[in-house]
């Protein structure tokens, strides 16, 4: 059963310019009619390049950006409609882990003033004794000590920080943790302890998650399922060894032939596919296709005219191209792009 259902949700910003920026020259569209579900008890992960509107769909669903249309449903309720008060109840139910460890935590607080806030807010273990014996029980299920508690955010490391960042998101023991880019700000050595922390305290505390990144192995890690992103707009979705063990989109295919394998002989044999160009503007984006501008595989007409719908093509397998069945079975093969007349192209 879906604890999170999405429709059509659209979040739009507009650009305002003129004097008191009175007037609206533009529109970017961050997000643009996502569909998508997670499972309770189920990870989702969503992956992207930088700019293709992840973080702003993790925290449309919380509302802490207004979506512009469509219905975000938890549990049966719409969030997108609730008013302030019900929003504000429901939010104990539903959390974010930021993806700066110490932008997200007040210099000015202790730990244990850090921890005990939602505790406060919402009503939760009100007496001082309740509130100690909670504050202790995060720190040990986020694996730091008690003496933690009396300490300020400065006094930690970046992987320290975002465990405390952690501690305050299970706080209030939400159903659906939103985790934001947990590790890109972390040394990588730190970076599978705090992977390791989330996959030990998902089994531990049955919560549902939404993770977002950019780093495709953090994503498999964790993920049972995993959606793919490109300006906007989900292109893929599938169980996690569907995507990475035959991916059908070309931006899929693309991203994952980019990630190097630890194995010289195979790594030397297969073919990396290099996309042209830069991400277009979320302000003005192609027509047809979104990813036909920088895709190898596209095709006259269709791409650049059709808007391809997100269809499944096997059991629990969606994607959003035209040619998807015709590129996994080798009738379409990638050739050079108009960006790019000698190479495939160009991909962080």
């Amino acid at each position: 059963m879906s604890l999170l259902e999405i429709r059509g949700l659209k979040v739009h910003f507009p650009i305002m310019r003129g004097i008191m920026l009175s007037k609206q020259v533009g529109t970017v569209h961050a997000v643009d009619g996502v569909d998508l579900d997670i499972d309770r008890g189920t990870t989702l992960g969503v992956v992207g390049e930088s700019g293709c509107g992840k973080t702003t769909l993790g925290r449309a669903v919380l509302r802490l950006v207004e979506p512009t249309d469509g219905t975000v449903v938890f549990d049966g309720k719409d969030v997108a409609s609730m008013s302030a008060g019900d929003l504000r109840r429901q939010r104990r139910r539903m959390q974010m882990v930021f993806q700066d460890p110490l932008g997200s935590l007040d210099p000015r607080q202790s730990v244990e003033s850090i921890l005990t806030e939602p505790l406060v807010t919402h009503g939760v273990d009100t007496k001082p004794r309740e509130r100690a014996k909670r504050v202790r029980e995060l720190l040990d299920a986020v694996g730091l000590p008690e003496s933690s508690a009396g300490r300020y955010p400065h006094e930690f490391s970046g992987g320290q920080r975002q465990r405390i960042g952690i501690a305050r998101a299970l706080a209030l023991n939400p159903d659906l943790l939103i985790a934001d880019e947990p590790v890109s700000a972390l040394d990588v050595s730190i970076q599978a302890q705090i992977v390791n922390l989330l996959a030990e305290l998902r089994d531990r505390f049955d919560m549902t998650y939404m993770v977002i990144a950019h780093d495709l192995a953090v994503v498999r890690y964790v993920s049972e399922n995993v959606a793919v992103m490109y300006l906007g707009v989900v292109v893929e979705i599938a169980p996690s060894d569907d995507v990475y063990g035959e991916p059908l989109h070309p931006y899929t295919i693309a991203l994952l032939s980019a990630i190097p394998i630890p194995d010289p002989s195979v790594e030397d044999e297969r073919e990396r596919i290099l996309l042209a160009g830069d991400l277009p503007s979320p302000v003005n984006p192609p027509s047809g296709c979104r990813f036909h501008t920088r895709c190898p595989y596209r095709q006259p007409t269709r791409c650049h005219d059709e808007v391809p719908s997100l269809r499944e093509l096997r059991t629990g397998h969606k994607v959003a191209c035209h040619w998807a069945e015709e590129i996994a079975s080798g009738k379409i093969r990638p050739a050079a792009t108009a960006a790019s007349p000698t190479a495939h192209a160009s991909e962080d």
